[in-house]
């Protein structure tokens, strides 16, 4: 039986964890960003999606429903420092001020390693990681001055385990698991928790090919992909894979007053893929 939940479920178990807590969620077009964005809205939470993608954006305004006044959209290529820059800012100001800091945007691409171009290889590294960092550097002034200040990145099953053919991205959010122990480290006394998730096994747009913008973000393995080496990438708990908002609620956790004693740390999510 697949581990999905309703929005509706949500609003009754978690109505008011989010109430008067501002967020800024980069990624928030589809996948896991946008079930993050859902989640918090549906938890009284005063949200801006920021993403790539502008018909991503809109879809999650749709599926918001009567929680869309709380919400507002941003296109913002995290890519780009300017962008960044200017994206976190309008959104900082949309909500006057900032509070809770999600990282989900990143892209996953993979190849042999062998035929891998270094243009291919610095892509995801500069979308996942530098992107990341960027968002971080510039909403930390905002967060210093928020309230249970809490930043949420996104590492993967990736970081600390074998998925072949995905160097660049394995890297990527490796880098990013240890930046979160750095930035929680360095913040600690300062009021801003940092923690991470790991997600693996996750049905979204990155994992089965194609984002809200109908653009492939998938895996795209090589043709001639051993397959066998994938044979432990399944669920222990035999339900499949689960849906993006499994992580968010995951996410909506550790970015709440429950999570209040968590940093420097990540909590993978995976359904026993990885024991």
């Amino acid at each position: 039986m697949p581990l999905r939940r309703t929005v509706t479920d949500m609003d009754m178990n978690y109505a008011h964890r989010y109430e008067g807590r501002r967020a800024l969620v980069t990624g928030g077009g589809s996948g896991i960003g946008q079930a993050t964005v859902l989640r918090l809205l549906a938890e009284g939470g005063s949200v801006v999606a920021a993403d790539v993608s502008e018909p991503g954006l809109k879809d999650t305004v749709e599926k918001a429903g009567a929680h869309a006044e709380r919400l507002t959209t941003l296109v913002v290529d995290i890519a780009d420092e300017t962008s960044v820059r200017e994206g976190v800012r309008a959104a900082t100001e949309a909500l006057g001020g900032l509070d809770v800091l999600v990282n989900a945007a990143g892209i996953l691409r993979s190849s042999h390693t062998g035929q891998t171009s270094l243009a291919d290889f610095t892509r995801v590294l500069t979308v996942n990681l530098v992107g990341t960092f960027l968002v971080i550097r510039e909403a930390v002034p905002a967060l210093l001055e928020g309230r249970d200040a809490a930043v949420v990145n996104f590492s993967s099953t990736s970081a600390a385990f074998a998925h072949p053919y995905m160097a660049a991205y394995a890297a990527s959010k490796g880098g990013i698991q240890s930046m979160t122990h750095a930035l929680a480290a360095e913040y600690a006394g300062r009021g801003i928790r940092f923690t991470a998730v790991q997600p693996g096994s996750i049905s979204s747009g990155m994992t089965d090919g194609s984002g809200a913008s109908g653009q492939s973000v998938g895996p795209g393995l090589p043709e001639d992909a051993d397959m066998a080496l994938f044979a432990k990438l399944s669920p222990a708990l035999g339900r499949g894979f689960a849906g993006p908002e499994t992580v968010a609620s995951v996410v909506a956790m550790l970015a709440s007053e429950d999570g209040r004693f968590i940093t420097g740390t990540e909590v993978r999510v995976d359904g026993g893929t990885h024991f």
